[in-house]
């Protein structure tokens, strides 16, 4: 699939994520199940109680904890191929920098929720966020391996504040929960082989 990069740059201004469906080859997600799930359950067997009790996401899975240095060249390969910097460069335009790898995956409670976040708001406090989130620029790019629920974004919150509803529930300020449904939340389905880029610094949250 060929970018248009214009017309990515233009969605992402305006919305904060854009989704390009089929993006990958069966043949590449392929070659990725095979050392993310080599992880990830090497990962399990170390986090028994924290896997089966709360987990739904883990990181480094680039690191050398669990994986050769094969299987870590592997996913540094993907991560830098042309077809994800392509993606990357018609966003940030000079000096991207790589840094770090998360797996989700579904938790063992099908009753368990994710919560509203903007990623900033565990770095800082209110005011730092309300200013972070025009200042920096942070992409997530989420790579399904199997078809997914995915994720719900609130479009357009990477360049705006919270609404009162939106920060209550984020926040969980007046009795309100950060799990629960917000108004102004849109579901994106994600397929294996779909490629999800959207902005750290807006409201969002995993469905499973």
């Amino acid at each position: 699939m060929k970018v248009n990069s214009h017309q990515l740059n233009q969605q992402y201004k305006e919305q904060g994520y854009f989704v390009l469906r089929k993006y990958f080859k069966q043949s590449e997600i392929l070659a990725l199940q095979l050392v993310v799930l080599k992880f990830h359950e090497l990962w399990k067997k170390d986090n028994d109680n924290f896997y089966k009790e709360e987990a739904f996401n883990s990181s480094l899975i680039t690191g050398s904890q669990y994986l050769s240095d094969d299987d870590r060249i592997k996913l540094f390969n993907f991560i830098s191929s042309k077809k994800l910097m392509s993606v990357i460069d018609s966003l940030i335009s000079s000096n991207p920098a790589f840094m770090n790898t998360q797996l989700f995956f579904n938790p063992v409670n099908p009753q368990q929720k994710d919560f509203w976040h903007r990623d900033c708001q565990y770095d800082h406090d209110i005011e730092m966020q309300q200013q972070v989130i025009f200042e920096t620029q942070v992409l997530h790019l989420r790579v399904p391996l199997f078809d997914e629920l995915g994720m719900e974004l609130v479009p357009g919150t990477h360049n705006r504040w919270d609404t009162e509803e939106e920060f209550n529930v984020r926040q969980e300020e007046n009795g309100r929960i950060s799990s629960e449904n917000l108004s102004t939340g849109k579901k994106i389905n994600l397929a294996a082989g779909d490629l999800l880029v959207f902005s750290a610094d807006m409201i969002h949250r995993g469905i499973y």
